[in-house]
């Protein structure tokens, strides 16, 4: 959705009457900065700046030259760290009158590129969008990707002095980003803050997961949650579309599979185009071989039966290759609807392996094990063939695939892929592993922990709806499963995490209540995947700052 080129930033220049040289730390204040729009002469700052997550430096003590005569004056109280959701992970303050929107400014950009950055941002504020532009004007906010070399693509910074705004970064995501953090600045009415602001994300997978297939859930429901979404930060919105109770997004393959409620695909488009102007990847999952009962309700042959012959609730037959073919269709299809490098490919809950003997209960899968596998085979492996072979069925459009925990075995002879990314959700299947075992492997892991970031609707098995103050306060990325984390030197193998909306009771919850319901656990979670660290703020004020940028 970004593009990665070089291009030359063009920085505003111009001499400010009166140079101020002050003390600069990278700044963790909160509070509202309070002061005008103008900058009289001897009021503006020039700083050091310092790098993310470095050392402060400092400087001379202000000075001015004597005036001969008593003139006006104005002075500027250091500025505070501008506060967002999430929060800036650095600030070096400054003194001046810092900036804030008014009518006829302009946002310029320094490639075409930045258009849909640009646009947006001058419609948000009720500024005029001038496009490329080298000139210089009062009140200007400049967008430019300056190609830096090594840098965290989703970084940014963000310069607010001389009655202008510079945002920058290496990638059009950064540069996204700053501009959101500008609009959060000044929302209804505010200023923002002099000063630099250097930030970037812990973690590179930022998502929300939708459970459409329970529910159905109106296009324009979804994508008002994109814009939601995009506010934050977030770049992820996975779409479990496909279940035992309904298919959900308009085939052309298999139209028979498709439910009477579902989106067309020009509605996924229109989606999916939205995501893409907010940086947000639309991951798409088709679950399996479990949890195909829509499926199978219009192709009862691919059923899969124990050995006594009864039904195996929405489970394909895996020893069908009739059941392999319908399912590749479906991803080969949808592969152009999804342009995302990102594809779930599900791997949880096969009934088959629910039990205690699959081989004796499901004797023909464990006929196919031995015939494709050789003597000693077992249905996890034929399992694990399964997922391998769907994950070449993706990775030939360029798709990075991941499944859900429980579709990774220990001890099997057929090993799954080890690109395959592991979505660590539960530690309640048979067998359960341990996070570490999977990143011991070497696996990279995402955050899908039950505990803290599972929204059942209906609250079934034990589940509660989740708190924001709960994952505000207890959780971080490294907690996996349970209340415990994993070792620090794993940090870097987990990619990030996903809040996720399940609808096993549809008619629990209206949409409109899901989306009061979510809104401060979306929140909580961004702001722990984007700085784990322990907020700076309570989550009284938290709630409270969330309050004040609804």
């Amino acid at each position: 959705m970004s593009q990665h080129r070089k291009r030359t930033e063009k920085q505003a220049r111009g001499l400010i009457a009166g140079a101020v040289v002050v003390t600069v730390a990278v700044g963790v204040g909160l509070g509202l900065w309070a002061g005008g729009d103008s900058d009289p002469a001897g009021s503006a700052s020039s700083q050091a700046e310092s790098p993310l997550g470095g050392r402060a430096e400092g400087s001379r003590a202000p000075s001015r030259a004597p005036s001969p005569t008593p003139s006006p004056t104005r002075s500027y109280p250091l500025s505070a760290t501008p506060r967002t959701i999430p929060a800036v992970r650095a600030h070096t303050p400054a003194r001046g009158p810092g900036w804030r929107p008014a009518p006829g400014r302009r946002v310029v950009v320094n490639d075409a590129g930045l258009a849909d950055e640009g646009r947006l941002l001058a419609g948000e504020l009720g500024l005029r969008y001038a496009g490329q532009k080298d000139d210089i004007r009062a009140g200007d906010v400049r967008l430019t990707v300056n190609g830096g070399k090594g840098a965290n693509p989703e970084s940014y910074r963000m310069t607010v002095r001389g009655g202008r705004v510079s945002i920058s970064g290496p990638d059009d995501a950064g540069v996204f980003y700053g501009t959101r953090t500008l609009k959060q600045a000044v929302h209804g009415g505010g200023t923002a803050p002099e000063g630099v602001v250097r930030d970037e994300p812990a973690k590179p997978v930022r998502g929300f997961l939708l459970d459409i297939a329970r529910k159905n859930f109106t296009a324009g429901w979804i994508e008002d949650r994109v814009r939601e979404l995009g506010d934050l930060k977030f770049n992820r919105l996975q779409l479990h579309f496909s279940d035992d109770q309904a298919f959900r997004i308009e085939s052309d393959s298999h139209p028979e599979i498709v439910s009477a409620q579902h989106l067309t695909k020009a509605q996924v488009k229109r989606i999916v185009a939205l995501a893409a102007q907010r940086h947000i990847t639309v991951v798409p999952e088709i679950d399996s071989p479990g949890h195909l009962g829509a499926v199978i309700a219009a192709h009862p042959e691919l059923q899969l039966r124990s050995g006594a012959g009864n039904v195996a609730r929405g489970a394909v037959d895996i020893s069908n290759p009739a059941s392999a073919k319908i399912v590749d269709d479906l991803l080969n299809e949808y592969a152009g609807l999804f342009p995302g490098a990102d594809w779930h490919l599900g791997g949880d809950e096969y009934r088959a392996l629910m039990v205690s003997d699959p081989e004796a209960t499901y004797p023909q899968l464990a006929a196919a094990a031995r015939k494709a596998y050789g003597a000693g085979a077992t249905v996890q492996d034929l399992t694990t063939g399964w997922l391998n072979d769907r994950a070449d069925t993706v990775r030939a459009h360029g798709r990075a695939p991941i499944a859900w925990n429980d579709g990774f075995f220990r001890a099997t002879s057929v090993r799954a892929a080890d690109d395959i990314r592991v979505g660590y959700w539960t530690g309640k299947e048979i067998g359960a592993r341990q996070p570490v075992e999977y990143l011991s492997a070497g696996r990279k892991v995402v955050n899908y922990n039950d505990k803290f970031l599972y929204y059942v609707l209906g609250q079934p098995n034990q589940f509660s709806y989740p708190t924001g103050q709960r994952i505000y306060e207890e959780w971080t990325p490294r907690v996996l499963r349970g209340t415990t984390a994993v070792p620090s030197k794993y940090d870097s193998q987990i990619l990030g995490g996903y809040f996720a909306v399940w609808c096993d009771f549809p008619n629990a919850q209206t949409q409109d209540q899901v989306a009061a319901g979510i809104r401060m656990p979306l929140r909580a979670t961004v702001q722990k995947l984007w700085d784990p660290g322990k907020p700076a703020l309570t989550w009284t004020r938290f709630k409270a700052l969330a309050d004040r940028l609804s």
